[in-house]
């Protein structure tokens, strides 16, 4: 499985080169993306979500092999043109993405996940370089002659409420993107991503859904799975309902609200499609009932019922939100 290097480069703000090279060895239990920059630890984090969330929209995923890439220098602060080279080095050295002569490539993306290239930061792109967004590379299906790759991918967002006690409580949100997979023998875990997020929260989103769905009886070995939140750091398993809500929602095997899905709540039986208690359930509540708007629909677990008071549900209601409280996942 180890193969020659391969190098895509791109345009630097000064005008000078950034080379990124990609090689391919197998993974022996490793991450399958590994990447690195010379003293910018947070360009190579960058890298490493900005590719993992573009292999997203291919057809097949080969969860044998390790693609190691690496920057050859820092690019400027805020630079993201090497954006496209990256996700272009990787396609290459996995041979998805065979061009006839070197490549040179800017461009930088929103929504990799999506396959879509929102732009570059070239004045003037020269002649022969590959720029990303319109008039250019506008999505990477176009690589090939493809349709828009967006076009088969499902998304739903649900949101859950982070609580520290303070003023900073808020809303937070979880989005899962599912795509059609070929069964190709990988594991179910093997083919559920969540970019940005420390190993051991990676580990539970995935065994969260792999439960969940083996409840639902029907999304086993059928998805690709990206899964972001709208931050990286946050504690507790109060995101498991939002997270396994969302997840539902985007494989069409629930209904959706009129407005946002708001759920908090958490197991150690999603396999067995049971909701169980969280923590704090007097802070939450007050800041679901701040946030709530019309058409918002509210999941709570079903041992909070008897905390909820009638002033509570009724200015709920006078908001145009609805509550349940539920101890079971499904057709909610």
């Amino acid at each position: 499985m180890n193969g020659a290097p391969v190098t895509c480069r791109s345009i630097a703000p000064d005008g000078s080169y950034l080379t990124v090279t990609a090689t391919v060895r197998p993974r022996d239990g490793r991450a399958e993306v590994k990447c690195s920059v010379p003293d910018a630890p947070d360009v190579a984090r960058r890298m490493q979500a900005v590719v993992r969330l573009a292999r997203h929209t291919e057809a097949r995923f080969d969860s044998r092999a390790q693609v190691v890439l690496s920057l050859d220098r820092a690019p400027g602060a805020g630079a993201r043109d090497w954006e496209l080279a990256a996700v272009l080095a990787d396609r290459m050295v996995r041979g998805l993405y065979q061009p006839p002569v070197p490549v040179v490539a800017n461009g930088w993306s929103e929504a990799w996940h999506l396959g879509r290239v929102d732009g570059h930061s070239l004045g003037t792109v020269p002649f022969g370089v590959l720029a990303g967004g319109e008039g250019g590379l506008p999505h990477l299906g176009a690589l090939s002659g493809h349709p828009d790759p967006a076009v088969g991918v499902s998304s739903a967002r649900a949101w859950f409420p982070l609580v520290t006690g303070g003023a900073d409580d808020s809303l937070a949100w979880v989005e899962v993107h599912v795509r059609p997979a070929q069964s190709d023998g990988d594991d179910e875990e093997s083919r559920i991503v969540a970019p940005g997020l420390d190993a051991a929260l990676q580990a539970r989103v995935r065994a969260v859904l792999v439960a969940a769905r083996h409840h639902d009886g029907r999304g086993a070995g059928q998805w690709r799975t990206t899964v972001r939140f709208s931050g990286e750091r946050f504690q507790g398993g109060s995101f498991e309902l939002a997270l396994v809500m969302a997840d539902r929602m985007a494989r069409g095997r629930d209904f959706l609200p009129r407005g946002r899905l708001l759920a908090t709540g958490q197991s150690a039986s999603w396999h067995a499609g049971r909701v169980e208690n969280v923590d704090g359930a007097a802070p939450k509540c007050a800041l679901l009932l701040r946030e709530a708007g019309a058409g918002d629909r509210i999941l709570l677990p079903r041992a909070w019922e008897a905390e909820l008071t009638a002033d509570w549900s009724a200015q709920l209601k006078a908001q145009g939100a609805s509550v349940a409280c539920v101890d079971r996942i499904g057709i909610i």
